[in-house]
């Protein structure tokens, strides 16, 4: 018993280091594909409009909640501390820094990310790709690079729409309170925010959207064991995918912080 257990352990620590061996060649495919003709523009651009407008109301609906229950949950501290006045830049702070990124990359990770595995998860198992390969046609190029482009261009995009969403909604609570106006509200939420915080919060949301893309294309396109397989493929892309977003946050964090520092 205790050697089928070692030997159970073995192999799976074998499967860890062969999916890492097979993700590292899968990324560098993608960079070879990437710079080779022909390019997909027009598939590039139908993925772009995928990712990005398919996936405005949800995170609309999802900022515009967000930024009114922080500011609900932030005011009795601040209103007990006397410092009602700073709530303002609290909230800016607060969505460009971390609310911003993490709640637009966690959302895309559970709807394009999961979509691509999904979709070609489907794919792989019905030999369409295949297919596409006997006709003369780069699957990887089509399938792949293109949906990896769009999710990494269009990512940074949706979080600043997220942001701002965010901030719409807790305008309207803080006015709701205090009668304070849009001007002096942004004035006021933008006054500690700094461009490192901008620019920081774009670059960290291109690593997430290639982050996503990446591990369900990676996902779908190795999927096996037909249907079932399909569900697995869709699954993993999206825990794996988030589990790397908290690490990269907290990579980009520390970072962040030490250049604050300087």
């Amino acid at each position: 018993m205790k050697r089928s257990k070692e030997f159970v352990f073995t192999r799976r620590i074998d499967a860890f280091f062969q999916d890492v061996l097979n993700i590292h060649r899968f990324i560098t495919r993608f960079f070879k594909e990437l710079f080779r003709r022909p390019f997909e523009f027009k598939e590039t651009i139908h993925q772009c409009y995928v990712v990005g407008v398919k996936s405005l109301l949800l995170i609309s609906l999802t900022g515009f909640v967000i930024g009114i229950v922080f500011t609900k949950q932030s005011r009795p501290p601040l209103v007990s501390f006397g410092a009602a006045s700073w709530l303002p830049s609290l909230i800016g702070i607060a969505f460009v820094r971390a609310i911003g990124p993490l709640v637009t990359a966690l959302i895309a990770a559970g709807k394009v990310g999961s979509n691509i595995g999904a979709e070609l998860g489907s794919m792989k198992v019905t030999e369409q790709i295949d297919a596409m390969d006997m006709s003369a046609v780069n699957p990887f190029k089509y399938l792949v690079v293109t949906r990896v482009v769009a999710t990494t261009v269009m990512l940074p995009i949706l979080m600043l729409y997220c942001t701002f969403v965010g901030m719409m909604g807790s305008y309207f609570n803080v006015h709701a309170n205090e009668l304070t106006s849009l001007t002096t509200y942004f004035q006021s939420a933008f006054s500690s925010v700094s461009f490192l915080d901008v620019w920081s919060a774009v670059i960290r949301s291109f690593f997430y959207g290639f982050t996503i893309a990446i591990v369900g294309s990676y996902r779908g396109f190795n999927a096996t064991n037909g249907t079932q397989g399909v569900g697995k493929a869709a699954n993993r892309a999206v825990v794996f995918s988030m589990f790397l977003i908290f690490a990269e946050e907290l990579v980009a964090v520390q970072i962040t912080n030490w250049i604050h520092g300087l």
